[in-house]
């Protein structure tokens, strides 16, 4: 069962005391209003009856991401020209995270100059708010998780190349035991001919064909000759 007392420490130590309390809140007011709004237009479109409608102002319909702006606009203002201080700055960034969230629902409608939230332009908006998530979370987690990831993925990298290399080394060595020369070198420059050719059969005379039973012996001679040489017959004097 999870302490909440841990859980406090936590948030304590990984989100307050690293001063990213603000953008966390961002993150989770913004992701909150996202879904809250993209719930209540299911909810209008399905005619759910004890839902409330769409906001009109003398038949016009009023867009969420207009009442996102404004909030943006606002909390956008405060954080400039006043200092809120603690626990105003904490309020600022969840305003304008939930502004930012009513405004990206609609971003295909502010992009494209029309209403297609429920065409298949209006992907565009998940789209943004996917990548604002990203960001957002960047800004929780710190842009040092990027050097960090690709430091992770040098490494891994150099641990792949190194072992392909090596395994390489051993397929080449093993392709020239199997007497397949002008394949082992032609392997050091194009691997997978190594890879080929090393599953492939032993010529007769090399050491790898030593420990061919009769039948894959007799192959390794149908396919790349025999071992010994013909005996040539004598020639009967006259």
């Amino acid at each position: 069962m999870i302490d909440p007392a841990s859980l406090g420490s936590v948030y304590q130590e990984g989100i307050v005391n690293a001063g990213k309390e603000p953008a966390f809140l961002f993150l989770i007011a913004f992701l909150g209003a996202f879904g809250f709004i993209r719930t209540s237009a299911h909810m209008i479109r399905a005619q759910v009856s004890w839902w409330p409608g769409n906001v009109e102002v003398g038949g016009t319909h009023i867009h969420h991401l207009v009442w996102g702006i404004l909030v943006i606009l606002i909390s956008g203002w405060i954080s400039i020209a006043i200092d809120p201080g603690s626990p105003g700055k904490e309020l600022v960034a969840v305003a304008f995270g939930i502004g930012t969230g009513l405004t990206l629902d609609e971003f295909a409608l502010w992009l494209e100059l029309k209403d297609v939230y429920w065409s298949e332009q209006g992907r565009k908006s998940i789209d943004a708010v996917i990548v604002a998530t990203i960001v957002a979370g960047l800004g929780v987690l710190g842009f040092t998780v990027l050097i960090d990831v690709a430091n992770d993925l040098e490494r891994a990298a150099v641990a792949v190349i190194g072992f392909f290399g090596l395994s390489t080394l051993i397929v080449v060595t093993i392709v020239s035991v199997k007497g397949k020369f002008a394949m082992a070198a032609l392997g050091l420059l194009f691997p997978p001919v190594a890879w080929v050719s090393a599953a492939r059969l032993a010529k007769p005379d090399s050491l790898w064909a030593r420990r061919y039973g009769d039948g894959k012996r007799a192959r390794s001679e149908a396919r790349f000759g025999s071992s010994t040489p013909p005996a040539f017959a004598r020639v009967p004097a006259r």
